[in-house]
């Protein structure tokens, strides 16, 4: 089964040459090397699972990475960040290192929560976490924008972070804690960048089965008096001018905005989802529009990197990766004793 979504949808206008512009050479090429180093990372990690190094849930980015990577280069790392459950690349692109993550995925001490939490829980400084209930981190995203306000507004600071960021899954729009908590955003004037990743798939549920609406915040933002934006999830230049005209907005007016970035994920919804409920050739159409490929296409065409230098990237980044199974795998494990440490109510 294919998801066919309704061509009333209103991309933002984003202009390619302008954004290089910004953007300079050396900050696009940087942008490349995080998407590949969050691809390399899934392949690798997606392979330990299969080796029976790593268990429990496992969700794969593969196919959204110019999203947050899109997301970072235009508002800066000093901003609150949260997640869902499929969270390896925005902890990536904040700060952790691949060494301590695919320790975290295979359960050892040395890993970004200690071994304790796997896949669906990784933090940074900035990264509130990744969050396994679905819609579980709207609410901890407006708490966010909530804190920025009264940090300004009653403490009187003046340096810190300037919006919160908050991405979930199209399949928690229908969940209470989005309509209460951009509810509440818009009511207090909170400054959150709320984005749907919508890869048209809630596990193994097309959105037109499972969301009232098409488009979805083009639909649903007025309803909480708030703008919204659509991105082209597939192309990294695209979501870098739309979130940095957002970033922009929601810094001058301090009010929510509601995004909505299409996109495609190419894998099932976890690890263990076959992902039968679409054909072969679907897949297969929808991978035709891989943001990697696309951006490689746009780069070499404007003469901004060669195929041998793009190779020689990506080899890099899968080194790197390999390197940190190697120090996964040679990493203790939890002590028992040490289980209930920095537990509230064990």
């Amino acid at each position: 089964m294919a998801v066919e979504l309704s061509n009333t949808y209103h991309f933002f206008k984003g202009d390619t040459e302008q954004a290089i512009q910004q953007l300079g050479k050396e900050s696009i090429l940087k942008a490349l090397q995080r998407m590949l180093l969050i691809r390399n990372f899934e392949i690798r990690a997606e392979s330990a699972y299969q080796q029976g190094k790593i268990g429990g849930f496992f969700h794969s980015y593969m196919g959204q990475e110019a999203i947050q990577t899109a997301a970072l280069a235009a508002v800066g790392q000093d901003q609150w960040w949260v997640t869902s459950y499929r969270c390896h690349a925005l902890a990536l692109l904040l700060g952790a290192t691949p060494n301590e993550l695919m320790a975290e995925l295979y359960g050892r001490s040395t890993g970004n929560a200690l071994g304790r939490g796997g896949s669906m829980h990784f933090f940074t400084d900035r990264l509130l976490g990744g969050h396994g209930i679905v819609g579980g981190q709207i609410p901890i995203g407006t708490g966010a924008a909530f804190s920025i306000k009264y940090a300004k507004e009653v403490l009187g600071e003046t340096k810190g972070p300037e919006v919160a960021l908050c991405f979930f899954g199209e399949g928690a729009v229908a969940q209470g804690a989005f309509h209460e908590s951009l509810n509440l955003a818009s009511l207090w004037n909170l400054p959150c960048i709320y984005v749907i990743e919508n890869n048209k798939w809630g596990m193994g549920t097309g959105v037109s089965r499972a969301i009232s609406v098409t488009p979805i915040a083009e639909n649903k933002a007025p309803g909480f008096g708030m703008n919204s934006y659509t991105l082209d999830g597939m192309d990294f230049f695209n979501c870098y001018m739309g979130f940095k005209h957002i970033y922009e907005e929601c810094k001058r007016t301090q009010q929510p905005v509601l995004v909505e970035v299409v996109t495609e994920r190419f894998r099932g919804h976890s690890i263990s989802d076959p992902g039968l409920y679409r054909s072969k050739e679907s897949l297969q159409s929808c991978m035709q529009r891989d943001p990697l490929a696309i951006m490689l296409k746009t780069l070499t065409t404007l003469g901004v990197i060669s195929d041998q230098q793009y190779q020689e990237m990506d080899k890099h980044q899968k080194d790197i990766v390999i390197a940190a199974m190697r120090y996964a795998d040679e990493s203790p494990w939890p002590n028992l004793i040490s289980l209930e440490e920095d537990v509230f109510a064990p």
